[in-house]
């Protein structure tokens, strides 16, 4: 809260009262809007599954705003189906570093992307693997690693010929990156090598960093002690095979449909 003002009837020398009105009057409300970061709060469902009309309606303006944030090229922090991450548009070179920067990241540590459809997968990666594998695991809690494509900016990633894509079973997410009309960069909303985060008051001091908030609530299954792994990272780039770099919270599952379904053979070192 701003102090009050006190009002003096001392009279000023002229040349400091022409400095004092050349300078812009500033309004204390508008001055402390701008030093706050926007949360905007989810109506529910904000969890899993598809985005009803009723539910879309309700999250229209949170979905304009936060789009407008992003073409802005600022980073935002979003609820996923795992944990809330920091998004920002993969094509835009200069918000990919304000992503590092804000959770002090190793720059050879790749982000992942998000995509809104599985067809959205086939222009940004090479894929490998048959159409109705992807729309088995995915939208869901994991990440599948594959050779990139030339439609992918090259600043994102520029030391590796893969890249990690996402479809989380969000409905917000998942119509957010629709809306964006291109890929986000996503990672976990943390600073790193701390503990991902599962409610947005548990990442407030990036907050100031961060051009907008969206509060889902808490996400995950937040009783599970897996709660804080986050995706299941696999690694599709090898026909026939497949790598498991991350475990995260989906690993038992994930493997059951890629081995028995689909007959990939786990990749081993050497091979």
């Amino acid at each position: 809260m701003l102090p009050a003002v006190r009002h003096s009837r001392t009279v000023l020398p002229p040349a400091r009262r022409r400095n004092f009105a050349s300078r812009p009057i500033v309004n204390p409300a508008a001055m402390c809007k701008e030093l706050r970061t926007r949360v905007l709060r989810l109506g529910p469902p904000a969890r899993n599954g598809p985005c009803a009309g009723d539910t879309l309606h309700g999250w229209r303006e949170i979905l304009d705003c936060t789009v407008t944030a992003l073409q802005e090229g600022r980073v935002v922090a979003v609820p996923t189906d795992t944990v809330y991450g920091l998004a920002c548009l993969a094509q835009n070179p200069k918000a990919i570093e304000r992503v590092y920067s804000i959770k002090g990241r190793n720059g050879q540590k790749p982000l992942a992307i998000c995509v809104g459809e599985v067809e959205e997968i086939y222009k940004f990666c090479k894929v490998t693997v048959p159409d109705p594998l992807l729309r088995e695991l995915l939208p869901g809690p994991v990440t599948l690693v594959m050779e990139r494509s030339a439609e992918l900016n090259p600043d994102l990633n520029p030391f590796t010929p893969l890249v990690g894509v996402r479809i989380p079973g969000h409905a917000f997410m998942r119509k957010l990156a629709q809306q964006c009309g291109g890929p986000l960069a996503l990672t976990s909303a943390n600073v790193s090598s701390r503990a991902s985060t599962i409610a947005v008051e548990e990442f407030r001091d990036l907050w100031p960093s961060l051009g907008l908030v969206v509060d889902g609530g808490p996400v995950g299954e937040v009783m599970s002690p897996e709660c804080r792994l986050g995706s299941t990272v696999i690694d599709l780039s090898s026909p026939g095979r497949y790598g498991v770099i991350r475990p995260g919270c989906a690993l038992t599952a994930t493997v059951e449909i890629l081995e028995k379904k689909y007959r990939l053979s786990l990749e081993t070192a050497g091979q």
